[in-house]
């Protein structure tokens, strides 16, 4: 739809619904929108957040290390000791991320959208297990078994 379509499509809507009174219907100017994805959980985010503030933080120190290289000063072989150090450590808060989220994950479940038809299945399942268990309870007067006398206890 072009720009004037638009505009001849609400100057009719404007004329069929109040023209006579001279009121406009009021635009909005911001329209609430559903998010495409679901927030990452607290503890994914504070990983995330501290994986890339250590990770620029290692670009940095690499980036000094490799000038003060080039210049030859004396801070170069420090700065590329700790730059292997960083690195490492660079390394180990992007794992951190990775196996924080799957952690989440395995504790919190899965949200899938839509929702899945596996998960449906699954509930029912458990579902009419719990009504057969609580069917086999009441019939048996909800204990392990009959109770048994002293004399039977000899007895496998």
């Amino acid at each position: 739809m072009s720009t004037q379509e638009r505009g001849s499509a609400g100057a009719s809507a404007a004329a069929r619904g109040g023209a006579a009174d001279g009121q406009r219907a009021p635009r909005q100017l911001w329209v609430e929108e559903p998010a495409s994805k679901r927030r990452m959980p607290d503890a994914v985010r504070t990983a995330a957040v501290r994986a890339v503030l250590i990770m620029s933080f290692t670009i940095i120190q690499a980036m000094v290390a490799f000038l003060s290289t080039l210049t030859g000063s004396w801070l170069a072989f420090p700065m590329v000791l700790s730059s292997v150090a960083s690195t490492v450590v660079a390394t180990w808060a992007v794992l951190d991320v990775w196996v924080t989220r799957q952690v989440w994950n395995q504790r919190h479940g899965v949200v899938s959208v839509p929702s899945s038809s596996a998960r449906q299945i699954r509930r029912e399942r458990r579902r009419s297990r719990r009504a057969e268990r609580a069917a086999e309870r009441d019939g048996t007067g909800g204990g392990i078994g009959p109770r048994r006398s002293a004399g039977d206890l000899s007895r496998a």
